[in-house]
């Protein structure tokens, strides 16, 4: 006789005697015995137990252990008083060679042979659905168990840590979440670390390398109401494809969805140790994609735009500053793989060179920190300039600026599609050489095609067309453009065009018509670079984005810390390179706020040391 009952108020030891009995009828455990944890199951020859332990541990997101038997124990009396795994999932799978064979109802006829293998009990996102239910006024509705169907399940492009024969890529489970309850769903679940925690991914699934939501690869499909966004979670099926891939001869795993339920209940479960609590971001419409970071280290970055948006030249840039705009164009750059690189104001146009100081210093510490971070990135420039930032490349070199130089790259255009062959491998928006273009302090065009410094002088003789890479970026899906600039007529700023023209002197003819998805407004550009390369250095110590980040696989970046510090600008390094541009003819084009003083100190210097201290 089949089971009828309310399986969600059953209490697990009862449910497991059903399932036992082979009574039910349902087809995974999504929803049953509310409140308690479920656990993923792999069962392995013994002489792999401890490679697989390692993996595990290598792969915490994916493939958090709660418990590993001994060899031939069918028990787990940590998670449960009277069990028997052997018969108390649902549905096993079993693998023959890496192949998967057939599934089964129960695993007696194999005594013989579990009594040399080792039972691996895994974390699983069922665990966290009553926690999503219970998220205080912001209930979060479990899209799976409203269309009573199974959880979707995907393999994913993402490699986790491999560890020996054990390697395979991630493989995630998709829950729709409504867009106004992302940040509560991601709160529900980031200390739940033995229910793997935290989403890896929100949005977009083909940055995961899924093609298509409605053909999972385990599970059901799952529709999205108008509203949801799809989240992703790390999830246990992982270890299904590891033993695919290992090829044993002989293992058992859970059938996809057929969890063991444990007695464990979900508030006595193990929960990280940090105590940062995480925000949400978006950072990209096209395609949707959002970040996550920890409030503290937000806190930092958006203290550190307030530091930069002091105006010395009493200029009126307040009317042009967005909040929090340095947090998600550096939350966008932390994401790229890519950066390019540009700056360039030919101020002094009766001079030679007619470049000022103000561009290159802040560009180069974004350069140096992106080097750290060990992301690629190349300048690009104007052709007359190639030989100037190329002596200012080897300065920044022997200054210990820059570890290593990087491309300098020139831009003209050719023809109506040179800026997209620029940017991607022979012209094809599908394979962008860039993630992400910075511009810092670099001339931009205004609304009549000219080029024009603070004075309304028209510098367009002196200016390459690199505008045109910004310009054709915005129908690049995936790639994220940053402007920075202080006084609205440089490349980026056309995102505050209106403020610029009503706030600034000589702003109607002056205001840079070309947009950027971020605009970052300093009092000097150059603060604008140094407060990029510090926010993405607290970006990459904070312990929430790093495992968003590597998509909870692998081990945290936190090693690598003394490198990035080594990488920060500083009130030393900018001495020496300003020296350095003033010995190769650049000169300053920010003189009053260069003369202030604050407490003795230069006021350049004083905001250097304000965001040493900060850091």
């Amino acid at each position: 006789m089949l089971w009828t009952g309310n399986l969600k108020s059953l209490l697990p030891q009862a449910l497991r005697r059903i399932i036992r009995c082979n009574r039910l009828s349902i087809s995974n455990t999504s929803g049953m015995a509310e409140g308690y944890k479920q656990a993923n199951v792999v069962i392995l020859h013994k002489s792999l137990a401890d490679d697989f332990e390692r993996f595990c541990h290598a792969n915490k997101g994916p493939l958090p252990l709660l418990y590993r038997s001994q060899p031939g124990d069918w028990k787990c009396p940590s998670l449960s008083s009277d069990s028997d795994i052997r018969t108390d999932c649902l549905q096993y799978r079993l693998y023959e060679h890496g192949t998967f064979t057939r599934s089964l109802k129960s695993l007696k006829e194999y005594a013989e042979q579990l009594k040399d293998m080792v039972t691996f009990y895994l974390g699983c996102s069922f665990s966290f659905e009553k926690a999503q239910k219970n998220a205080g006024i912001k209930s979060i509705p479990v899209r799976n168990v409203e269309q009573k169907c199974n959880v979707s399940m995907y393999k994913t492009s993402v490699p986790c840590y491999s560890v020996s024969t054990f390697c395979c890529n991630l493989v995630v489970t998709m829950r729709p979440i409504p867009a106004n309850k992302l940040e509560a769903a991601v709160l529900a679940t980031s200390e739940l670390e033995e229910s793997h925690g935290a989403p890896v991914h929100i949005g977009n699934p083909g940055l995961l390398g899924i093609q298509d939501l409605s053909k999972p690869d385990y599970g059901d499909p799952v529709h999205l109401h108008p509203g949801d966004i799809p989240v992703f979670w790390a999830c246990g099926v992982t270890g299904i494809e590891a033993i695919i891939n290992c090829r044993s001869p002989l293992a058992f795993t859970h059938s996809p969805g057929c969890m063991f339920i444990t007695d464990l209940k979900n508030n006595e479960a193990a929960v990280g140790s940090s105590r940062e609590v995480p925000q949400v971001h978006c950072i990209s419409q096209d395609p949707l994609h959002y970040s996550i970071v920890s409030a503290e280290a937000a806190q930092k970055i958006n203290t550190l735009e307030s530091l930069i948006g002091i105006d010395p030249g009493d200029r009126g840039i307040i009317h042009l500053q967005h909040q929090e705009e340095l947090l998600k164009s550096c939350l966008s750059i932390s994401h790229a793989q890519s950066v390019l690189i540009t700056t360039g104001f030919p101020t002094h146009f009766t001079y030679e060179p007619p470049e000022e100081n103000d561009g290159p210093p802040g560009a180069f510490a974004i350069a140096a920190m992106l080097q750290a971070l060990e992301k690629d990135v190349a300048i690009v420039t104007d052709q007359r300039a190639m030989s100037l930032n190329r002596k200012i490349m080897a300065e920044a070199v022997q200054l210990g600026i820059l570890k290593r130089p990087i491309p300098l790259l020139s831009y003209q255009k050719e023809s109506t599609d040179s800026a997209l062959m620029f940017l991607c491998e022979n012209g094809n928006c599908g394979r962008p050489r860039f993630d992400h273009l910075i511009a810092i302090e670099r001339a931009g065009m205004a609304a009549d095609g000219n080029y024009y410094n603070a004075r309304k002088v028209n510098i367009k003789h002196l200016v390459d067309p690199i505008d045109d890479l910004f310009l054709a970026a915005k129908t690049i899906p995936g790639v994220a453009t940053t402007g920075v600039g202080d006084g609205g007529n440089e490349l980026g700023m056309g995102k505050v065009k209106d403020a610029v023209k009503k706030y600034i002197k000589n702003g109607d003819v002056i205001a840079c018509d070309v947009e950027a998805d971020f605009t970052i407004v300093a009092g000097v550009s150059n603060w604008g670079g140094y407060a990029i390369a510090c926010a993405l250095y607290i970006l990459s110590t904070c312990e929430i984005h790093d495992r968003y980040l590597r998509k909870a696989v692998g081990f945290p970046q936190l090693s690598k810390k003394m490198v990035w510090l080594s990488a920060l600008p500083s009130v030393t390094k900018e001495e020496k390179f300003l020296k350095a541009l003033v010995q190769h003819g650049v000169r300053s084009g920010k003189t009053a706020s260069l003369e202030m003083e604050v407490d003795g100190l230069p006021f350049y210097n004083t905001h250097s040391l304000m965001i040493e201290k900060l850091l």
